[in-house]
């Protein structure tokens, strides 16, 4: 299936489960994760109406954005940042989603208020709690909210997460709901430099169940463009 189609299909399975959770499917966006993805099929992906595009690596970022390969869609960053290269994200995307620690946030503080500008991120929460993963520990979370108000040049947006990889249909929905009922505790209370409206969570094999579970926004890869050839990806590097 072509590109356009498989968004298609996608978008139809989006609506599906929204309908089914009760839900607007227009309170979804879907970000097409493009990893590993040429030029033209992220400019394919735009044009069959994704709402944004997910780059996880600095070095594709910069070479994609000198193509002008994300025309017509914002683009996010989703993958894991190094503080070293904070200079090349900041001011480049819409929005960082894998802010995983502090540290991190400092990084895009200090380089947001070089530029002059607000630069708008998600926490990423390591929900399972995996030794592998990065990620704020959800406990850690709500006081890490606390101190925004010391971070002028940033707002942060939402929450995003990467659950456990999963075999079967609902074992990742605890992990889900538990990202839900977060974005909801940080809704009651008003901090500064906070707008928790974006729930990032629900990739190619969960995001129906992510989006019962309150998702705003899945990251969609493999079911857009097809599996990755990390064989290749491999033998470039």
């Amino acid at each position: 299936m072509s590109i356009a189609e498989n968004v298609a299909r996608v978008r139809a399975e989006i609506e599906a489960a929204a309908i089914a959770a009760g839900r607007d499917p227009k309170e979804i966006q879907l970000c097409a994760a493009t990893k590993m993805n040429d030029a033209e099929a992220v400019r394919q992906a735009i044009a069959a109406g994704v709402d944004c595009c997910g780059e996880n690596r600095v070095q594709e970022l910069t070479a994609k954005l000198a193509q002008n390969a994300y025309a017509g869609a914002p683009v996010h960053f989703i993958g894991h940042l190094q503080t070293n290269k904070v200079r090349q994200v900041v001011g480049k995307v819409a929005l960082i989603q894998s802010v995983d620690s502090e540290h991190l946030l400092r990084a895009i503080n200090r380089e947001a208020a070089r530029q002059g500008i607000l630069q708008d991120v998600l926490l990423e929460v390591n929900i399972g709690e995996e030794a592998s993963k990065s990620g704020f520990r959800a406990d850690d979370i709500l006081p890490m909210m606390e101190k925004m108000g010391e971070f002028s040049n940033i707002c942060v947006k939402g929450l995003m997460a990467i659950p456990p990889i999963s075999h079967n249909s609902g074992e990742n929905l605890k992990f889900f709901q538990k990202m839900f009922q977060l974005s909801v505790d940080i809704k009651r209370k008003k901090y500064d430099n906070v707008k928790v409206d974006c729930l990032s969570m629900g990739m190619s094999g969960d995001f129906a169940d992510a989006i019962a579970s309150g998702s705003t926004m899945v990251r969609v890869g493999t079911a857009i463009f097809g599996a990755r050839n990390y064989a290749r990806d491999s033998s470039e590097k």
